[in-house]
């Protein structure tokens, strides 16, 4: 039923197949409002999901199409940075973005958000993956930060995105701008996680949806910025956490804490090593 839903808002044809001689029940009753047609023969059924074949096949000489080329976006470079912002437990209206610990992502330009935006299309049809990456783009922000948006944190009427952080490890919460360009995969993901889950689910992308996000990004050949080993045609793109520089993305350290303590008492590991080396001293002694 939440298929038939989707289908409807969304308007993208809808394929059922069943193994079974006659619908079941169920499906029979779901299917009582939707204008649907059957098709009982397999021939027909694989042209209906296939596609008509064409009538004369291309020469086998005829040169290949070219690969695409990849799209190097600096945005994406903290999407794997190991920071660990939580979602607030309580409804949260956080302010505007101000940047005050990292710059922010340079906004795309319309040539590129256009190319970017018909990758996405083309590479998934996973409404929160799509999203989840346009989302990346326009906030420079890590997938656990991503993963703390909730489907209330999309204003479409603002369009702003809010994102939480109630450690501060990186921005803090804060609400978004979002770009013309992205606004149709967040509203797609929204539809899509209000029919599936309800308003407690992430609107984007969990923890553990690491791997098919980063699939995700291979398909649309969209990448950080690479290592010089790593710039060659043909190579897998590298999702290290760290950009052509090596180092780290600003935005990601955290501090150790620190046990209070007298604020002229030394460490205990100095003390432990001031130890060994006055017993290392007297035996030095013993044997002369």
């Amino acid at each position: 039923m939440r298929l038939l839903q989707l289908q409807a808002r969304t308007g993208i044809p809808l394929t059922l197949v069943c193994h079974r001689p006659h619908l079941p029940a169920a499906v029979h009753q779901a299917l009582r409002t939707a204008d649907y047609s059957v098709t009982a023969d397999f021939e027909a059924a694989r042209r209906h999901y296939y596609g008509t074949p064409l009538a004369d096949p291309p020469p086998a000489d005829e040169p290949a199409a070219p690969a695409i080329r990849w799209l190097t976006l600096p945005a994406l470079d903290r999407l794997v940075s190991y920071d660990s912002p939580r979602p607030c437990a309580a409804p949260c209206t956080p302010p505007p973005i101000a940047w005050r610990h990292r710059p922010p992502p340079a906004p795309l330009t319309a040539h590129t958000a256009q190319r970017v935006a018909h990758r996405l299309h083309a590479a998934t049809a996973h409404p929160r993956l799509a999203a989840a990456l346009a989302a990346a783009l326009f906030t420079g922000a890590s997938l656990q930060q991503l993963a703390t948006a909730r489907p209330r944190d999309y204003d479409d009427a603002a369009a702003t995105l809010a994102l939480h952080d109630r450690a501060r490890y990186t921005d803090g919460c804060a609400a978004y701008p979002v770009p013309p360009w992205a606004g149709v995969f967040l509203r797609a993901a929204v539809c899509f996680t209000r029919l599936v889950s309800g308003e407690d689910q992430e609107l984007l992308a969990a923890p553990g949806d690491r791997g098919h996000l980063l699939r995700a990004a291979q398909r649309a050949r969209l990448r950080p910025p690479q290592p010089p080993a790593a710039r060659r045609q043909g190579r897998p793109a590298v999702w290290s956490g760290t950009g052509a520089s090596g180092r780290k993305p600003s935005g990601t350290k955290r501090y150790r804490p620190v046990a209070p303590g007298p604020r002229d008492a030394e460490p205990p590991a100095a003390v432990a090593r001031r130890g060994r080396l006055s017993r290392s001293r007297s035996r030095r002694t013993q044997c002369r």
